[in-house]
């Protein structure tokens, strides 16, 4: 008995000492240097949870919810959280002995026609393996994480289907104006038509600016024809997204939302533990630690209990005739001595794929923070842009009513005025397509600081 004690402590030692070397060394969240502040000036103050409101949109809200009740891959996610848990809960069964019931029975004979003899038996066989480095525990810690991580990347994969709706959906609105402003391109061209084919007849235009005008048509109406074809390409998206394809065109009568309310970043330091995606992939980092410190204790002896009750008899209706059982209790103790290094090179694997998860872990921190600067650096820049753009529609409208006017006095030529028509519209759609580009930065913006879009009854049971 004192060697075996003298045996488990030395081998316990071995695992501790072998353990801490390694383990201990990992980086913590506290040790990242995370930005006193964002590079640009914004407003830090707590970050906007349920950043839906801010659109002031029931139609969106709604398609939203849609989405989390049928989207596919939300769905997908949502069995990998289940399937995390079933394997947490096998790993606490390793905690709890083994109870195995056996019964057999068999008939045998000589082959030259002796006699035949029935035999039966039954019984009873339980193990159980005591924990001595803690490497059960180390398993458990590892499904436990491993199912952490599944739930923070269900979060976050909510957090990115909101995200891709809500981008959907702007995209489709976006699509909408455009064409509505197509049209009235082809509108206003088939009016300068109109007027130019009866000045040629009076002999007041010139055949070229006839086949401008005419030519002016046709593009227009092949602008509105691949316009009409967006806007269906835009709708099968967001009904992917919905979970509803293929179901037909579904109406979309939201105008642009226009977000004047400063945008609230809170500080970069919180977002490390607010993140869901970063939350995973600590968990990851963490997992891969408790991995490895079960494949090191797997190199470890192992005491194991078994004990089993049997009982025999010619045949199977005399199994409980009242003999006494036949008992058996056995401790064993076992280790690896020669595995031609399979051991040893899991727990190097082990070891490699924790700094692998660190190196991860660091890039995904390193490039959250990436995102959130680009996103408030695009933002400040698109509301520049949208402010000028607006301006120049202002005068490009001024620009293209006068030119029309003077070519009716004679003044300038057609092309005069379809230039300046053209910058007018063009104008135009770039107003649409970067206020479309702000609300679509803003929704990139919310989603990489990492905060919810709806109160906090988050649960795995609404994507089910």
């Amino acid at each position: 008995m004192t060697s075996l004690k003298t045996f488990l402590l030395l081998s316990g030692c071995l695992a501790l000492s072998a353990c801490n070397a390694d383990l201990n060394r990992l980086i913590t969240r506290d040790a990242i240097e995370a930005p006193a502040n964002w590079q640009e000036a914004v407003q830090v103050d707590p970050i906007d949870e349920n950043w839906i409101d801010s659109f002031q949109s029931t139609e969106l809200s709604s398609l939203i919810d849609r989405a989390l009740q049928h989207n596919i891959e939300l769905k997908q996610l949502a069995y990998d959280v289940q399937i995390k848990e079933q394997q947490l809960i096998s790993a606490q069964s390793s905690f709890f002995p083994t109870l195995d019931f056996s019964f057999s029975q068999k008939r045998s004979g000589l082959t030259e026609g002796g006699s035949a003899t029935n035999a039966a038996s039954i019984g009873l066989d339980l193990a159980y393996e005591l924990d001595v480095w803690g490497k059960m525990s180390d398993s458990e810690r590892e499904a436990k994480l491993a199912l952490m991580s599944s739930q923070a990347t269900f979060k976050q994969a909510r957090q990115q289907l909101a995200a891709d709706v809500a981008t959907a959906w702007l995209d489709i609105i976006e699509a909408k104006k455009l064409l509505s402003l197509y049209l009235q391109r082809f509108a206003n061209a088939q009016d300068n038509h109109t007027i130019i084919e009866s000045g040629y007849e009076k002999g007041l235009n010139e055949a070229l600016d006839v086949y401008l005008v005419r030519n002016e048509l046709d593009a227009e109406q092949a602008t509105i024809e691949q316009q009409k074809t967006a806007i269906t390409t835009a709708i099968r998206t967001l009904e992917r997204y919905l979970g509803e394809y293929p179901k037909g065109l579904r109406a979309i009568n939201d105008d642009l939302p226009v977000l004047n309310s400063p945008m609230r970043t809170g500080l970069p330091k919180d977002l490390i533990e607010r993140k869901a995606s970063l939350n995973a992939s600590w968990r990851d980092l963490l997992s891969a630690n408790a991995a490895l410190a079960y494949a090191h204790k797997s190199r470890l002896p192992s005491l194991k209990f078994t004990a089993d009750i049997k009982d025999s008899a010619t045949l199977a209706n005399r199994l409980f005739s009242g003999a006494p059982f036949a008992w058996s209790l056995l401790g064993s103790l076992t280790a690896p001595i020669f595995d031609a290094g399979k051991l040893a090179s899991a727990e190097e694997v082990a070891r490699l794929e924790l700094r692998q998860a660190e190196a991860q872990y660091l890039s995904d921190v390193f490039e959250a923070y990436k995102e959130v600067e680009n996103a408030i650096s695009e933002e400040l820049s698109l509301k520049k842009r949208f402010e000028s753009t607006k301006f120049a529609a202002e005068n490009a409208k001024i620009a293209a009513d006068l030119s029309f006017q003077q070519y009716q006095r004679g003044l300038v030529e057609y092309t005069t005025v379809l230039e300046s028509q053209t910058r007018y519209y063009d104008a135009e759609v770039n107003a649409i397509k970067i206020q479309s580009q702000l609300a679509a930065n803003r929704i990139q913006l919310h989603l990489a600081l990492g905060g919810d879009f709806a109160p906090a009854e988050t649960a795995v049971e609404e994507a089910r």
